[in-house]
This record gives structure tokens, sequence and C-alpha cells, in this order.
């Protein structure tokens, strides 16, 4: 399913329970399967309305041209913004994971109306590039492992999903699982064009945004209930991210998943779902 914004930006979106139930809207990292079905069914049996999305310039949201997107991180929190209003009156229960949890933390701070609770999964407080003194950066040697590999050719469905598979193996996420995702994002992806597909699976066109002004100041600000939630295996955004995060947004939780890393492992769905619908 499609939803065209007001300002002109169409995101791909999926929905799970019922429309009339309170929202839950979960944004892609960048891809919406970022957020795996598991925890999407187990919100919805919580008696949610859940709708994931894509960011721009992934699956079937808009895009334009990731090799030199004409937005900044400010669009993409009024997407999310606009996406809300767009499929409930009421303030929706927003989540964001990785790169889309950045994109989360801003959305709350500059549309506070917008949102009723906020959840974070394996993100930071500061934007892509030099990290914070306080704050753990991504583990050097398993960076290195990961970016010292050729590409795939993007344009082959079983290269791609070997890469990423790989990749995920490095990270201390589930190949497996990894690879079937990545076989679904190649296919609902807007082209087999190499900077789609890349954009797609390894989030690059997020690296190229102007992520200014700084938002970690403001955190305090944040007056809706909050669920931070980390792997303590994570070693893209170290678990010390998360609980910069949790000290700094007040009242909020946090959860630590003692067998997880960067992405969301299925089993970790039910305890997840539980925190989510606790807010």
């Amino acid at each position: 399913m499609q939803h065209a914004l007001p300002h002109g930006v169409t995101l791909g979106t999926e929905h799970f329970g019922d429309p009339s139930a309170p929202l839950v809207l979960l944004a892609g990292g960048t891809t919406m399967l970022s957020w795996p079905d598991a925890l999407c069914e187990a919100l919805a049996r919580g008696g949610r309305h859940v709708v994931r999305y894509d960011l721009r310039d992934v699956g079937t949201s808009t895009t334009v041209d990731p090799d030199a997107p004409a937005y900044t991180l400010r669009d993409l929190a009024a997407d999310a913004a606009a996406l809300a209003r767009e499929l409930d009156d009421r303030p929706a229960h927003l989540a964001g994971i990785g790169v889309s949890g950045m994109v989360a933390q801003v959305a709350a701070l500059d549309y506070p109306d917008a949102f009723s609770a906020l959840t974070l999964y394996g993100t930071r407080p500061v934007a892509p590039g030099p990290v914070d003194p306080d704050l753990p950066d991504h583990d050097a040697n398993s960076l290195q492992k990961l970016f010292s590999r050729p590409m795939p050719d993007w344009s082959d469905r079983a290269a791609v999903a070997d890469h990423v598979a790989a990749s995920a193996a490095i990270l201390g996420n589930d190949p497996d699982q990894a690879r079937a995702v990545a076989s679904r994002v190649f296919d609902r992806a807007a082209s087999t064009e190499p900077s789609v597909q890349m954009a797609n699976h390894l989030g690059m066109v997020f690296s190229k945004l102007d992520c200014t002004p700084r938002w970690r100041e403001r955190l305090p600000e944040i007056a809706i209930p909050a669920v931070v939630v980390h792997g303590r295996r994570d070693v893209f955004f170290p678990v010390g991210n998360g609980e910069a995060l949790a000290r700094e947004i007040p009242g909020a939780r946090l959860l630590v998943l003692e067998d997880a890393a960067s992405a969301i492992p299925d089993a970790a769905a039910e305890e997840i779902a539980a925190a989510m619908l606790a807010v």
C-alpha cells in the first residue's frame, strides 16, 4: 500500500491489525522490513494498528535519486509526522530502528503533538559521522571486515542476498534471517539499478543527508513515554549509545537484549512487543 502525503511524498506502507485501534508507526531503517513480521504481528495481537513504512528512496516509497538525495533528516521527521496524521487523528506511538531511530528522535522533538510514545531500537543520539567523546563508536575491527569486502553485483538477487547474509554474520546478526529479508528487499525495490538496490540494502543514502542541527541536547524535552531497546552484542551502535539515550530522555525505560545485535531477532519479538504495549 502507498500513502501520498500533503507535501508531495509517497510512502510505502504495510498494515497489521485493526485500523480503528491505536496506531503504532514503525519507521523503516531504512526498509520497513527492518521490523520483523513477528514483532508487527505481536503488536497487532496486543490491540494495536501497526503500520511499518519505508523511508524515502527505499522500497515502494518515493525514489528520485539515491546518489544525491534532495532532502534532510528534518524532512524525514516531517514525513513521519505527516503519515501519522494521515493514518489517525490521535497521536501515534512512533518507533525507529538504527538510522530511523535518529528520524524518530527528531520527529518526537519537532512534532510533539503527533506522537504519544517513542520506541528506539539500536540507535544513538547523534547523527552519522564523528561520535561524541562519551559515546562508544562503531567497533573498528567489525567495520574493517564489513567494508573491506568487494561489493556485489547489485542487479543480481542471489549475489546481493549472499552479501547481506555475510554482513549480518560480521555484525552478529542471524545470517539466515538476513538472507531471507534481503531477498524480499530486493524484490520490493523500485528497480534493479545499482544505486537503488544499494540504498535499499545498505542505507548508504543516509550518509549523504544534511543531519544538522544537533538534537542530543534537546532530548530532555521529550515528554512522552519512551522505551529504548538495544542489543548487548551490537557492534555497529554499541549498547552505550542506548544507555545514553535512556539516561537523557526523561523517564525512559531501557531494555537490553543480551543475545541480540543490531537486527531484531524473531525470538525477541514478544519481549519487545510487551515493552512497547506497556507504555
